[in-house]
């Protein structure tokens, strides 16, 4: 398919002191088969050579532009001052985060699938995690799931297939229409974004690697390992999604399992002596969810994971008792 035929596609990197791997971001974007794409890339201040190299690669091609913001602002707000930058005349558009990269066929296969399929609002794909795979779990034979029945799995089944943004291809209107685009009090809100837009059109998967996603310390994924966040942000999903996606029963029972693993975590969280910024985090996660903390059941959680360890401790201790009889019974026969 010539170039002149090919939709456009809107390719979007917000950016903040990546200097390190923005070279090979951009690289990973010059170098798609898919040649009709739009590449803007939104510098938020960066303090190192970031805003620098980006300029040097838009003086090189036409295609590629270059925004820098009049003031510093948190990375999801700058995630959506990226995407208000998209071409009203794109019909697709692509987020690679300024430290992740796409393979050669990224755009093409997944502007295929969504050519193929005008149902599709949103097209993911394998993706490399540092060197794992993400989104495994969807059959082979499938490449087009409804809306409904993929984010009923996603809530029912734990089957991750939206990875995150520099996973997904969206249908530009959709994200238009969205503003803003991302929920910027919640980590996930790439996770969060895929359930507001899977209401009203179909997922396209393609069965390929087709990006990569880096592990670096500062980057969100990092943020949200130390904070613990994916208990946090599921919660928030399920209550805001939750009634669009599954029965009364259903919501009710995946509801009090989410809350009981996050007591769960909560408790023994008490004992390990996180800081007022983890502890803000949860309160806040839970306020938005429309529950709150509740520190009687927060209490009861960290005492029942102190009986848990001394009931794990005495286990232990009778364990090693009979090894050590069984060892050498003879010294302690009292007969």
């Amino acid at each position: 398919m010539r170039s002149a035929s090919q939709p456009l596609v809107s390719v979007v990197t917000p950016v903040y002191n990546c200097a390190e791997y923005l070279p090979e971001c951009i690289a990973s974007v010059l170098s798609q088969t898919y040649q009709n794409w739009e590449y803007t890339i939104v510098d938020n201040l960066s303090t190192d050579a970031s805003f620098q190299i980006a300029q040097r690669y838009a003086a090189r091609d036409s295609r590629i532009r270059v925004v820098q913001n009049r003031q510093f602002v948190p990375a999801l707000r700058n995630h959506n001052l990226a995407l208000r930058q998209i071409s009203r005349t794109s019909k697709y558009c692509k987020v690679v985060f300024a430290d992740d990269w796409i393979f050669p066929e990224c755009l093409e296969k997944m502007v295929g699938l969504a050519e193929k399929h005008p149902s599709v609002g949103i097209v993911s794909a394998f993706g490399l995690l540092g060197r794992q795979i993400m989104c495994a779990g969807l059959p082979y034979c499938r490449t087009v799931v409804a809306g409904r029945e993929i984010c009923r799995q996603h809530l029912v089944e734990n089957l991750h297939l939206f990875g995150s943004a520099t996973t997904l291809l969206y249908r530009a209107d959709l994200v238009r229409s969205h503003e803003p685009f991302f929920n910027e009090t919640n980590i996930h809100a790439d996770t969060e974004a895929c359930f507001a837009l899977l209401r009203t059109c179909d997922f396209g998967f393609v069965h390929q690697v087709l990006t990569f996603t880096r592990l670096r310390p500062g980057s969100l994924n990092t943020v949200s390992d130390s904070l613990q966040t994916n208990l946090a942000g599921n919660l928030l999903i399920l209550r805001t999604y939750g009634p669009y996606y599954l029965t009364e029963k259903e919501l009710d029972e995946r509801t009090a399992k989410c809350l009981c693993d996050y007591y769960r975590f909560l408790g023994r969280s008490v004992f390990l002596g996180r800081d007022r910024k983890f502890w803000n985090y949860h309160k806040e996660m839970l306020v938005e969810s429309g529950i709150g903390m509740n520190k009687a059941r927060l209490a009861w959680a960290a005492l029942g994971c102190l009986f848990s360890a001394a009931w794990r401790f005495q286990d232990t201790i009778e364990k090693l008792r009979k090894a050590w009889i069984k060892k050498d019974p003879a010294k302690h026969d009292l007969n």
